[in-house]
């Protein structure tokens, strides 16, 4: 990975520092700089989502990141919730250069893992960090973060060496994802705000130690502040629809009710209280604390 993610140098100062970088003390009007120094590198993001390429939620979160970093966008070009890590591998990608309101960006006829392993390694895109999102609909609960498209795209990342960070907005009416992925641009003010404010502290901090990717879940009024959570249980309580076609052949709908609360502490519970959550995840799933039981469970060989 390279270093200018990490660099001291914060970008909302970028300006004075060049010229702090170019001019000497003595000389802080002369008309001749020294030998221009570029040690100073704005950080290159790696944009994605699993809302499409033509998201609002997307596009929010270029508008909160442009003013501080280079942020490329490489997005599935079609609605890819739910889809978690999955990878097509069975059939080819198409790649199609597009504009957006005079941004380039990279539609990708795939999954969102499969545009963030385009953006890596066909795109050569390079980035210091992948940003997932802004999700429509909160990803939170280990039910949620294993299902998600948002958080599969952030996982891929952290898989190929790369940190990453997932953004998602609680919505209060499932339709307004599933019907109208193109939400009113206004209603990601507040995202925006945490958007570029969690990642200028990543910035200027460094990636969190222990942490393959930083979930992030803002709740759809912001009444408190961040709180680092641990995942909750589940998203839904998890139903079948039954219905007849016109030929009376049944097919079914998965749907249910999400869950209105959790235990405090969790992401579940900080996103219904009005609090922005912030959950490191790690890609290791291992159960440590069930290791002692299960060797003694498999002892020796097979019988």
């Amino acid at each position: 990975m390279t270093s200018a993610i990490w660099c001291h140098f914060y970008i909302q100062n970028f300006q004075n520092q060049i010229h702090n970088l170019i001019y000497t003390d003595d000389d802080q009007t002369s008309s001749s700089p020294l030998i221009p120094i570029w040690y100073v590198m704005v950080p290159r993001i790696l944009l994605t989502n699993d809302d499409g390429v033509n998201s609002e939620g997307l596009w929010a979160a270029y508008d909160a990141l442009a003013p501080i970093a280079d942020v490329l966008v490489c997005a599935p070009a079609t609605q890819q919730s739910a889809v978690g890590r999955s990878v097509s591998i069975f059939e080819p990608l198409r790649v199609n250069e597009i504009i957006h309101n005079d941004v380039q960006a990279y539609s990708v006829g795939g999954k969102p893992t499969d545009s963030v392993i385009i953006g890596l390694f066909a795109l050569n895109l390079k980035p210091d960090l992948v940003v997932s999102g802004i999700n429509i609909g909160e990803n939170v609960s280990a039910e949620a973060v294993t299902t998600s498209g948002t958080v599969g795209a952030a996982l891929e990342a952290a898989n190929q060496g790369i940190p990453a960070v997932a953004f998602s907005l609680q919505v209060e009416d499932q339709a307004e994802k599933f019907e109208n992925p193109r939400m009113p641009g206004h209603r990601f003010d507040g995202s925006k705000k945490v958007v570029r404010d969690v990642i200028s502290r990543i910035f200027k901090e460094g990636f969190p130690a222990k942490t393959h990717v930083v979930n992030v879940n803002i709740p759809s009024e912001i009444k408190g502040g961040y709180e680092v959570t641990r995942l909750g249980d589940r998203l839904f309580e998890t139903g079948v629809e039954k219905r007849l076609d016109p030929r009376g052949k049944p097919y079914y709908w998965i749907n249910g009710p999400l869950i209105t609360d959790a235990p405090e502490g969790t992401d579940v519970h900080a996103v219904h209280k009005g609090n922005i959550s912030i959950t490191p995840i790690t890609l290791d799933c291992t159960a440590y604390q069930a290791t002692e039981g299960i060797q003694r469970l498999f002892t020796g060989g097979p019988e």
